[in-house]
């Protein structure tokens, strides 16, 4: 595979800020669709694992909720500039794992950093909510805050869109 930067094509988890691999270093391959040729491998995790990585990201997520809006901001803005400093490697990553031509994976690649930076904008204006109560004399107040860990599934044919808009 021809990329620039070969620190973009991971073969391993990253899971409380380590790349590992599985505990039993069992491996799933990845084959190119349109070759069949074998391009890498992935840790095949187990359950344990798959809770240790939710631990270590709910563990995370304390860090995480006390940012302000504006440092949240900033590490989207970030991940944006990343992904555009590297979009043909990654596109050329997306073509030969998903087998989609290079002009649409690098499209999808786009599409997915402008999520990220859709959001790296609307976070530093997230707003609360003043609403009326039904009691002439009060007011219900909102406020919007990170609340948690989530899992996410992507589809398999607009994997960077996807991960990209949930994420972000």
């Amino acid at each position: 595979m021809e990329i620039k930067n070969k620190e973009l094509f991971k073969q391993q988890c990253f899971v409380n800020g380590k790349w590992i691999n599985a505990n039993n270093n069992e491996k799933i391959e990845v084959n190119n669709p349109a070759t069949l040729e074998i391009i890498g491998s992935v840790p095949k995790c187990d359950a344990d694992e798959t809770k240790n990585a939710i631990e270590s990201a709910n563990s995370a997520f304390k860090d995480w909720k006390i940012k302000t809006a504006k440092e949240r901001s900033i590490v989207l803005k970030k991940w944006h500039d990343l992904i555009l400093e590297n979009i043909d490697d990654l596109a050329h990553i997306m073509t030969v794992e998903q087998g989609k031509p290079l002009a649409e994976a690098k499209g999808e690649i786009l599409m997915g950093a402008t999520y990220i930076e859709f959001f790296a904008e609307e976070a530093k204006r997230v707003y609360g909510d003043i609403i009326p109560d039904p009691l002439p004399d009060r007011r219900i107040v909102v406020i919007k805050q990170p609340v948690g860990v989530v899992g996410a599934i992507t589809p398999w044919n607009f994997p960077s869109t996807m991960i990209t808009r949930k994420c972000a």
